[in-house]
């Protein structure tokens, strides 16, 4: 497969952003857990210039958690605070006040010498598509402020939220980058749900999964299938379908719709804590 979904509102977000980037002291990044380098746009990096960085692996719930533990380690060797986050459950999130603190507390302290006592920090929440931003700024806000749902490209334009004395949020649309130089930077992106699935084969994106968690967490696949993970894919996926009763006329497998299922299942974490990137 060939993955790339880049469409017009997303080249509008990124002008908009580059415009507000001057007037933010910190930007802070949602990365999915599962996928902590893939979901991290170079976009966003490039447009950072010298802004204060913040990193939350959202979804941790959902990742393996000895490779979230390295993940972390990874990103703050590089400079960045960090925080593990899962914006559904709200697990994590007030950690979140803290370490935008920390990381604007020379800002903070060299405003103070200016005299300018009590101004909050201005921090702009990005990250790319379905990576549940909105999520969590209900989360960290305590109210519903920004739209949710479980697909990408929710958010369409800007919305300052202001959060207590400290904090005044930015949030902005989820962007990807227009090209995918690697391609199974698009596969992990499209499996944890960040391009939109109507533009995929779902049974081929199921395939690619069943391949990989054959090679990586093969007792996890098994145990989900309830049989052997022996044979191809395809012969794999139609065996499930008629496992979970995916059926057409006939009684042939609707492997369209077992791969459907199992998308669903990976993506809410019903097959096991999995990271589809290691250190």
């Amino acid at each position: 497969m060939h993955f790339q979904w880049y469409p017009g509102h997303m080249t509008k977000a990124k002008r908009m952003m580059q415009e507000n980037i001057k007037l933010i002291d910190v930007i802070i990044e949602l990365v999915d857990a599962r996928t902590p380098v893939s979901s991290k746009n170079p976009d966003i990096e490039q447009m950072a210039q010298n802004k204060i960085r913040v990193i939350l692996l959202n979804k941790y719930d959902l990742a393996d958690e000895s490779e979230t533990k390295k993940w972390k380690k990874y990103y703050e060797d590089k400079g960045y605070f960090t925080a593990l986050v899962n914006s559904k459950s709200g697990k994590g999130v007030r950690a979140v006040n803290s370490v935008v603190m920390e990381a604007c507390r020379e800002k903070i302290e060299r405003d103070r010498k200016r005299g300018i006592i009590n101004r909050p920090v201005r921090a702009m929440i990005a990250g790319i598509p379905n990576v549940g931003k909105s999520t969590f700024i209900n989360s960290f806000a305590g109210k519903a402020c920004a739209k949710t749902g479980d697909k990408p490209g929710v958010t369409k334009g800007k919305q300052w939220i202001k959060l207590g004395k400290n904090i005044e949020l930015l949030d902005t649309p989820g962007i990807l980058w227009p090209k995918f130089e690697d391609q199974s930077v698009g596969l992990r992106l499209a499996l944890i749900g960040s391009i939109k699935d109507e533009i995929l084969q779902i049974e081929e994106l199921a395939g690619e999964l069943i391949k990989y968690l054959r090679e990586e967490y093969p007792a996890f696949i098994e145990d989900y299938l309830g049989f052997e993970a022996e044979g191809m894919e395809y012969e794999i996926l139609e065996k499930y379908a008629l496992r979970r009763g995916c059926l057409q006329k006939g009684s042939i497998a609707d492997t369209e719709r077992a791969a459907a299922l199992m998308m669903d299942d990976f993506r809410g974490g019903k097959i096991g804590r999995i990271t589809l990137e290691k250190i």
